[in-house]
């Protein structure tokens, strides 16, 4: 069966000190989808554009094996759009405009031959959504789950009636101290733990990502790269790469998520040397498979 992506599919406005786009395609599960083709197929999408929504976008994600059979295109509706501005410090960001459009009234409906589809990566959307989703599939075997601190500060109630029924979260540590109303980042992840998801993905940009479990800590580094030109969907991109591996292994050992968790930081850093998901548009699998193993050795180091 295929991999199940849902959220947002967006047009982006993004400005850097380096350059400038317009128009640019964007949103959670198009970052997730194209990550994850690399690894599997085919991607089941379910999300919602307007009929503003580029042609050549979608006939660039049915390239890439995403089955949009779940997209809905609403006539005279505007596609969820977003604009940013970068600071020198690319972690630092200006949010310059947020039109919802038609995914302010977004319903996910999956489609009966996604309804099997054993791995689910859910994108950042408010959490009685992502529960929605879960209500109309079939004992689905790993389910990942991304959030954010609006909806942890705004549906906090529902977003941990979810957490019960999700395998792995995936959040900043921003986001983890929040959740967990603790600033110790190890206690936090602890506390995440005893909510339901058995392993917390945290990332932390350019700083890597931590895989915590009840019985492991796993640091993984970022990849050293010259040249960033925009983040945007590098977090997104980083669960594509992980639960795409995680689905053409099917297997959920946790030194095969340890693989997963390298996997998703090698797709974040092709994002990031492009604008939108320029970087993700053809990487080749010779490419991603060198940078990966160029990742095993940035901490590999031998016993005396």
């Amino acid at each position: 069966m295929g991999l199940l992506v849902v959220g947002s599919l967006g047009l982006d406005d993004v400005s850097t000190p380096f350059h400038k786009i317009e128009n640019a395609l964007g949103g959670a599960a198009t970052y997730i989808s194209m990550a994850a083709s690399y690894f599997t197929a085919p991607i089941y999408l379910v999300g919602v554009v307007g009929e503003d929504f580029p042609k050549e976008y979608i006939d660039l994600l049915e390239e890439k094996n995403i089955d949009l059979e779940g997209l809905q295109v609403i006539a005279g509706g505007k596609t969820f759009r977003w604009a940013g501005k970068y600071h020198y410090d690319l972690n630092v960001r200006d949010t310059l405009l947020t039109e919802l459009g038609v995914f302010e009234n977004f319903d996910p409906v999956v489609p009966g031959k996604y309804q099997q589809a054993s791995f689910i990566c859910l994108g950042n959307i408010d959490p009685v959504l992502q529960m929605k989703v879960l209500n109309q599939m079939i004992a689905p075997k790993c389910v990942v789950c991304d959030t954010m601190n609006y909806w942890i500060e705004g549906q906090k109630d529902e977003l941990l009636k979810l957490l019960k029924r999700v395998n792995i979260l995936i959040i900043n540590d921003s986001e983890t101290r929040l959740l967990a109303d603790e600033p110790n980042l190890i206690k936090a992840a602890k506390h995440i733990l005893d909510l339901g998801p058995e392993i917390l993905i945290i990332k932390k940009g350019e700083h890597g990502a931590l895989l915590i479990s009840k019985d492991t800590i796993f640091s993984a580094p970022a990849y050293p790269l010259e040249s960033i030109y925009d983040p945007t969907g590098a977090g997104d991109t980083f669960a594509g790469g992980f639960i795409g591996y995680l689905h053409k292994t099917q297997d959920l050992s946790i030194d095969n998520i340890k693989r997963a968790v390298i996997y998703g930081s090698t797709m974040a850093s092709f994002c990031v040397e492009h604008f939108s998901t320029k970087g993700l548009e053809d990487i080749g699998n010779l490419r991603v498979n060198d940078r990966y193993r160029e990742f095993l050795n940035l901490s590999k180091c031998d016993e005396l």
